[in-house]
């Protein structure tokens, strides 16, 4: 039996690498306001949550709207040199979508730049849910984004599996009372995402297909 029969992604750094997009984007604002290059270091751990969160880490500010408009003109501009999906990604989603499984993303990105990276993959078809950081009051790791996927796709939180590459959307997922998968090619390493205890560890994204009884579609 099948343990899932829904399945909700994380974008960034897990369907959708624009890891270095976003690494290169906050060091081009560093680099505008200081003079240097933020490390990448100290960029990874901050992945995964929205803007301006990351920015007033980085900073210490509370007003930070002006990095974040810099961050989005230079990261509009280089998106279509960086962004790539990530190897299966396509293909399972297809297959996941051609068996009946119900599918979403759910992104601290904002709706717009979300859409404009899943169509550049040709993914935007594939997920018949988005919720994006500007359609929630409280982004990930606040269960309310998984949550509102649940609802949007009349899905069972018990039958949902979250699937990221951050701590943030593991969290998410279990306050939400879903499953969580983590991507083992996550930036924050394996071994950073297995102490939030997700539910599975997947290596490659094929590796899906027998969570949700597509075992013989796993080759």
């Amino acid at each position: 039996m099948a343990l899932y029969d829904t399945v909700l992604f994380d974008l960034d750094g897990t369907i959708i690498d624009t890891n270095e997009l976003i690494i290169a984007s906050i060091q081009h604002v560093w680099q505008q306001k200081y003079g240097t290059l933020l490390n990448r270091e100290k960029i990874i751990p901050q992945m995964g949550l929205p803007l301006e969160q990351q920015f007033q880490t980085f900073t210490g500010l509370d007003e930070v709207q002006d990095l974040i408009a810099e961050y989005r003109k230079f990261n509009y501009a280089a998106h279509d040199d960086f962004v790539r999906p990530f190897p299966y990604v396509k293909e399972v989603l297809t297959t996941l979508r051609e068996n009946g499984i119900r599918t979403g993303a759910v992104t601290t990105k904002m709706r717009a730049s979300s859409l404009r990276s899943l169509a550049f993959c040709g993914l935007d078809e594939l997920l018949e849910v988005l919720v994006a950081v500007d359609d929630v009051e409280h982004p990930k790791p606040h269960p309310e984004p998984v949550l509102k996927a649940v609802e949007q796709l009349a899905a069972d939180p018990s039958r949902t599996l979250m699937v990221g590459d951050s701590p943030f959307d593991l969290v998410a997922a279990r306050e939400a009372g879903a499953a969580s998968a983590a991507v083992a090619w996550s930036l924050k390493g394996e071994d950073v995402l297995r102490e939030y205890e997700p539910t599975h560890v997947i290596y490659n994204m094929r590796e899906l297909l027998p969570l949700v009884g597509l075992e013989d579609l796993a080759g």
